[in-house]
């Protein structure tokens, strides 16, 4: 038997937990409050210690109950006389007393009536058993007495109500029938006492709704609380162990009731159901690449879609999820390539969910590294086929061997050791075990028998999403099931929306997509939330109602976990405050690396300071963001977004604090140091100057020059310069050339023209802002 808390024992006994206390201090068992716990020889002990208390109690009663049953059988011997005396004399006086009637009033009738003792109902029914003729007769004389007051014409008003009166008497209902409703009166108002004092509550609970639960004031509550050592407001959140503390002190039996598993809203509006297997037909697999970081995925995925993805990374790291669609032979394979960094956990586990097969992409050099473990616990927490992919086997260092012998460890055994798994050692330079990598892939999706429906509405999975300055929020989806049409009305999530435009991974137009197809969607209300499930439905108006329920969950979702207080984390939370807390905004340029940022700074709490991600969203830097960071002293970062003209100013006059990085890595190393302590002076950039691109002209050996105006500040020669487009950065370089008019210039000052020149990079569009800066060394303030 497992422990049993002190006030669960005493429900089940029927007692208080008070009384349980009292009874366990008497049998030398320590318990100090009613959530201690016994074990099963305390509990017997308990159980016979009530038990001895109970049985003198029982006896004494059976035996009062045997005297008082014998009084009763000597009182009724004693009476039985004296009922036989009455029964004489009634019968005998009762024409004398007809004759009083007529010579008194109706008033002396009803004195007379009070003066004489009424019999008890056992003698009356007794005497009618006995006399049944002396009844009739005294019938017949009441009747004989109402003919003569009606023959003398006199009124006889007092008299019928006497002769009534008697006879109500005699029809009177038994004192024991009404002891008996008396008795289930107490029952019924015992049983209303007893559900008043048990109250069912859930957990978690807001201390403003307990007390209405309770029917106690708030106050109260509060002082309460303050008296257990807990300084909270009335909106603050009790947990379970809380709410029946809370409960004993406050002497009420509550019990903790457990909440109904309420229907999803996608079965409500049976968004999602199983097909008919008649109907499904064969679809191409979702290949999820995973791996350690740099260990070569988007390499391997650039020879196999024959494209060069890899150098538009910053740092050579993938920091998107890409979903690609590739020919192999006369098939097609989905392909998701999925970021290694360690900060990116949430965005691989997506990853994973969303596939048929999983590629383990080991680099022959590094061996076994801590992401590749990761990705083969989500691999196999989905279910999903893992085939490995040894890497970069063209390298001097590269030693296959020592991988296969560490993936064993793993139970990652190969086929040529006698295994299940299968290994293909490539190489992305030399093109090495691509064929064969793709023909595995293929193998092992025909002896999965993928199959899907595609002749109904569609189900997929957001892979990827972001704001875009001038087509709004762009959506990337895996088409699960069903057939995704241009014009259908979507819902996921909060976001809804009628698809306005779909692109394929090679941005062109499509009108439909079915199983397995990876689609950008347009026209979707606002950004959806990377992971979540999107549905085709039958119209917008059923959009938009999916899309308020699901508001409408989160804010209660919100507001029940919100500053959840629970005895485990009491000491905690007495501490904080001591605390110091960092507030962060966080930008960035897609959802799922919004997720990553901030996933990556909470986990650099320490106990000095706590982080606060106050908010967070997808797109650029704009007012809204730094009128937030004033109002709540809290420090901006961007990753991958710039801030616009106006979010600058803003942020100068209000003195706040915005940063902007490519590579995640420096986020983190920042904060780290500014967490710790350890500011040393670094290199930042410091911006001289913005200005847009009027016009571009094509000079001699395919450079490509832009013909600038400043905006503001000024464009200086040793400068570097940022290309935005849409306030997400595209490029960063040196300024290869400097120009006003046909003369170099060193600066060029706001309000005048020039032509501005990038080292390495021609693909500068009209419309695109140029942002110049210059690198100094300063101390870090964060």
């Amino acid at each position: 038997m497992a422990k049993i808390r002190v006030h669960a024992l005493a429900k089940e006994l029927g007692i208080s937990s008070s009384d349980l206390l009292k009874v366990l201090e008497k049998i030398n068992i320590q318990a100090k409050s009613n959530l201690s716990s016994l074990d099963e020889e305390e509990v017997s002990k308990v159980k016979k210690a009530i038990k001895s208390e109970k049985q003198p109690t029982k006896s004494k009663s059976t035996q009062g109950k045997k005297t008082s049953a014998k009084d009763g059988q000597a009182k009724k011997t004693i009476d039985q006389p004296k009922k036989n005396k009455e029964k004489s004399s009634h019968h005998q006086n009762t024409s004398k007393k007809q004759r009083d009637l007529d010579d008194k009033t109706s008033g002396d009738g009803k004195k007379k009536e009070s003066k004489k003792s009424p019999q008890k109902p056992h003698q009356q029914n007794e005497a009618k058993k006995n006399k049944p003729v002396d009844n009739k007769k005294q019938d017949k004389a009441t009747s004989q007495a109402h003919k003569k007051a009606g023959n003398n014409g006199k009124p006889a008003t007092g008299e019928t109500n006497n002769v009534n009166d008697q006879r109500r008497k005699k029809r009177r209902p038994h004192k024991t029938g009404k002891t008996a409703r008396e008795k289930q009166k107490q029952k019924e108002k015992e049983l209303r006492e007893k559900e008043n004092t048990e109250i069912k509550i859930q957990a978690p609970i807001s201390v403003k709704d307990f007390a209405e639960e309770i029917k106690t004031p708030v106050a109260q509550v509060i002082t309460k609380l303050m008296g257990l050592g807990l300084m909270m407001t009335q909106n603050e959140s009790l947990d379970e162990d809380l709410v029946i503390l809370l409960g004993d002190e406050l002497g009420k039996e509550i019990t903790i009731e457990e909440p109904e598993e309420a229907e999803s809203i996608e079965e409500s509006y049976n968004l999602d159901y199983e097909d008919n297997p008649n109907f499904l037909k064969s679809r191409p697999p979702v290949v999820t690449v995973m791996g350690h970081v740099d260990h070569g995925k988007t390499s391997l995925l650039d020879v196999i879609k024959k494209s060069r993805v890899t150098e538009g990374e910053a740092g050579g790291i993938t920091q998107h999820i890409g979903a690609y669609m590739v020919n192999v032979g006369n098939k097609k394979v989905t392909f998701l390539d999925t970021p290694g960094h360690e900060a990116f956990t949430a965005m691989r586990l997506r990853g994973a969910q969303s596939t048929d097969i999983a590629i383990l992409v080991v680099a022959a050099d590094d061996g076994v590294m801590p992401q590749t473990v990761e990705a083969i616990n989500h691999a196999r927490a989905a279910n999903v086929p893992i085939i490995v992919a040894v890497t970069k086997i063209d390298k001097d260092t590269a030693n296959p061997e020592r991988v296969y012998q560490e993936l064993s460890e793993y139970e990652l055994i190969p086929e040529a050791w006698g295994g299940d798994t299968i290994m293909v050692p490539v190489s992305s330079k030399t093109k090495e075990g691509i064929q064969e990598l793709l023909e595995m892939i293929l193998l092992v999706a025909e002896m999965q028998e993928l199959k899907a429906n595609p002749n109904r509405k569609a189900v997929g999975t957001v892979v990827e999403a972001q704001l875009d300055k001038g087509k709004g929020p762009m959506a990337t989806i895996l088409v699960q099931k069903g057939t995704l049409r241009f014009g259908d009305s979507i819902v996921s999530g909060q976001a809804h929306g009628r698809i306005r435009a779909m692109l394929d991974d090679k941005h062109r137009n499509v009108k439909k997509a079915g199983p397995s197809t990876p689609v950008v969607v347009l026209g979707l209300n606002e950004v959806p939330n990377a992971g979540d499930q999107i549905y085709a439905v039958e119209d917008d108006k059923l959009a938009r109602e999916i899309a308020e329920k699901n508001i409408a969950q989160n804010r209660e979702e919100k507001l029940s976990a919100s500053n959840k207080v629970s005895l485990d984390n009491l000491f905690d939370r007495i501490k904080e405050g001591e605390l110091k807390d960092l507030n962060i905004i966080v930008k960035a340029d897609v959802k799922g690396s919004v997720e990553a940022v901030c996933q990556s700074l909470l986990k650099l709490s320490n106990e000095e300071v706590k982080i606060n991600i106050i908010h967070q969203g997808a797109g650029g830097i704009n007012e809204g963001d730094i009128n937030l960071a004033s109002a709540s002293n809290a420090l901006v970062i961007g990753f991958n977004v710039r801030p616009n003209i106006n979010a600058l100013d803003l942020a100068k006059e209000e003195e706040v604090d915005v940063r902007t990085y490519r590579v995640i890595y420096d986020i983190i190393n920042d904060v780290k140091a500014a967490v710790s302590g350890m500011l040393d002076p670094d290199i930042v950039e410091e911006v001289t100057g913005r200005a847009e691109v009027r016009q571009t002209f094509k000079l001699p050996g395919r450079i490509i020059v832009a013909g600038i105006y400043v905006v503001k500040g000024k464009m200086v020669r040793n400068g570097r310069v940022k290309i935005l487009r849409d306030d997400i950065v595209i490029h960063e370089g040196d300024i290869a050339s400097l120009k006003r008019f046909k003369d170099d210039a060193k600066e060029i000052a706001t309000g005048f023209e020039g032509g501005l020149g990038i080292e390495n990079f021609n693909d500068i569009k009209e419309g695109d802002v140029l942002e110049c800066y210059i690198l100094k060394e300063i101390k870090k303030e964060l």
